[in-house]
């Protein structure tokens, strides 16, 4: 059964007027103390099924701990905010004190979905929400309708990709808290934007991560790429569902997200009847309908797998899926990498089937996987709801250096790649700074406190990467790692100097002059899409003719074609007198030219 849309956090602290009532469930403790801070300490009740409470007079903005069988004061498993870090005491809010003025929002249908990722610590020199809105009228202009905010949940330290989180409901405090996601949210809802936030529900981070020490949120029958899995599915798994049930639906509730964006499903374990995936996805679509506000479950998977998108008890019942063939097939005929994951690709045959099917692998053997199937046919499933990109965070910052396209491949293929991810019938997604070319790396950084786990981290990176024979990375913890990532937007506002390997070094002028062009291209692939595909049935023909691939949209009104001409294509495609070319780009032997037809 759906968890109603007027059910209040059943753990953590919540304010009923001048009384807040405390829960916490810890199915083995023997007493828990519950410690104000500055106001003392204060034994709670222990209910039949695992749940100790107490109601007492408090207010937000103070602070407490727990002290389990008289252990060391631990933050809230269920803290709202940790205004000083994953280790220190957590503090109430009061979530019914921000005044939303969104009222008449109702969210965007998927179909018209524009993504835009973005790590609010790198997004703006500030790294935080206010100064994330700034920049929103500058990304409506720019034509996408939709941010996908990489994950927030509290993280050790300032500096994060946000995959550490260690307190899945609390903000990060040095983004803003809970009360400046919500300005960003109801800001971002007033300029017509929605919002989709990345959570991550197959682990915690190393550090702060106290769940454990309160009941069996992890079991050992399951393990994970970070160590032992989430409990979904072993003894006293119940209320570890409802733990992560109750947080998809609380930032839909408590914070007016469009939706959320599930991280690396398929490493998401649990044999139950039902899974987890699905019963979040119908909670989630349930609180929406009571709500009367659209909103979406998004996977991020690499499996390739239909199930996810079928209905329930065929599938999931999920919105979308990441689908990472059309990056994977995209960037195999740009560059020469063929390592790693790559190894399965580089024909132009399989960027085609990607954009005409979704999958490119739909149950063929993958080396990469040892040769085991791949995929599932996908047959009846709309392409909107395959989510791709041409660069996203892992696809640049899970490189050795952090490089993007722009520094990997010429302005001419960017362009090119940027046609074919904006005018397919799938639904795209950019990552911050790609509209301009940003040269800026965006690398993997961290900040942890622990000396052996900041060593273990490094360690991992390099061997990480080892099968793609990069040698050269940057240590995590290095604030300049950190720092090196941010947006420098020279491309649009001019700046110091700019330079490629390999290629002179351009003025200031000149790198404003080449970013003024990538992103005019942006600008102007961005309204043919919102003019000709987001109202179409989204079907699409691909073929790829010796160099050439050739995509047509025949349902589009007008009908629109693609031809996107690598170096050394043998195949000069001519679509005759009744096509109109209406966008063109010549640059560093990439062709591109998209054509229209009434």
């Amino acid at each position: 059964m759906a968890i109603a849309a007027a059910t209040p956090l059943s753990l953590g602290a919540n304010l009923r007027g001048d009384q807040c009532e405390f829960r916490l469930w810890a199915p083995r403790a023997r007493q828990v103390i519950l410690r104000l801070l500055n106001r003392g300490d204060f034994e709670m009740r222990r209910g039949p099924d695992g749940v100790f409470s107490l109601t007492l007079p408090a207010h937000a903005g103070e602070r407490y701990f727990y002290l389990v069988d008289g252990g060391k004061p631990l933050p809230d498993p269920v803290s709202r905010l940790l205004p000083e870090g994953v280790h220190g005491p957590s503090q109430i809010v009061d979530p019914d004190s921000f005044r939303w003025s969104d009222e008449s929002w109702r969210g965007l249908d998927l179909r018209d979905y524009i993504l835009y990722e973005l790590h609010t610590g790198t997004f703006t020199p500030q790294g935080t929400f206010d100064a994330v809105i700034g920049k929103l009228d500058y990304l409506k202009s720019l034509g996408i309708s939709v941010i996908e905010l990489m994950p927030v949940a509290a993280f050790p330290g300032t500096r994060d990709w946000g995959y550490d989180g260690a307190s899945p409901f609390a903000v990060q405090a040095s983004y803003g808290g809970p009360d400046g996601l919500k300005r960003l949210v109801d800001a971002a809802h007033r300029a017509g934007l929605g919002v989709v936030l990345d959570v991550v529900y197959n682990h915690l981070g190393p550090e702060g991560n106290y769940l454990s020490q309160f009941g069996p949120y992890f079991t050992d029958r399951h393990h994970t790429p970070w160590g032992v899995a989430i409990n979904y599915d072993g003894p006293d798994a119940a209320p570890v569902r409802q733990f992560f049930v109750e947080n998809a639906l609380y930032w839909v509730r408590e914070y007016h997200l469009d939706g959320l964006r599930l991280d690396a499903t398929q490493t998401i374990f649990d044999d139950s009847p039902r899974h987890i995936v699905q019963e979040i996805a119908e909670n989630v679509h349930a609180l929406g309908r009571e709500l009367g506000r659209r909103v979406c479950v998004i996977c991020e998977t690499d499996e390739n797998d239909a199930r996810y998108l079928l209905p329930p008890p065929q599938g999931f019942g999920v919105d979308a899926v990441w689908s990472d063939d059309f990056h994977h097939a995209l960037h195999t005929l740009l560059t020469p990498e063929r390592s790693g994951y790559y190894q399965d690709f580089g024909r132009g045959e399989q960027l085609a089937r990607a954009l005409a099917q979704g999958f490119a692998f739909q149950g063929e053997p993958f080396k990469f996987w040892d040769g085991k199937p791949r995929g599932t046919p996908v047959k009846d499933v709309p392409l909107y709801r395959h989510v791709i990109c041409a660069q996203n965070h892992d696809q640049v910052g899970n490189r050795a250096r952090g490089e993007r396209l722009t520094t990997l491949v010429p302005r001419g293929a960017c362009k090119l790649a940027a046609a074919l991810l904006l005018l397919a019938p799938q639904t795209p997604l950019l990552f911050m700074g790609e509209e301009y070319g940003e040269d800026a790396p965006f690398q993997f950084f961290a900040d942890f406190g622990d000396p052996a786990l900041r060593q273990a981290v490094s360690d991992g990176r390099r061997r990480e990467f080892s099968e793609f024979q990069w040698t050269e990375v940057p240590d995590p913890h290095d604030p300049k790692t950190f720092e090196r990532s941010k947006l420098t937007r020279n491309f649009v506002s001019g700046g110091p100097p700019l330079s490629r390997p390999g290629e002179p070094t351009l003025s200031a002028a000149q790198g404003a002059r080449q970013g003024g062009d990538m992103l005019s291209w942006y600008r102007s692939l961005l309204e043919l899409r919102r003019c000709h595909v987001i109202p179409t049935d989204r079907t699409c023909h691909a073929e790829w003719r010796d160099g050439t691939l050739v995509m047509q949209l025949p349902r589009a009104h007008p009908r629109l074609m693609v031809v996107a001409e690598f170096p050394g294509n043998s195949a000069v495609h001519d679509p005759g007198a009744a096509w109109n070319r209406i966008l063109h780009a010549d640059e560093n032997g990439y062709r591109t030219t998209i054509y229209e037809q009434d």
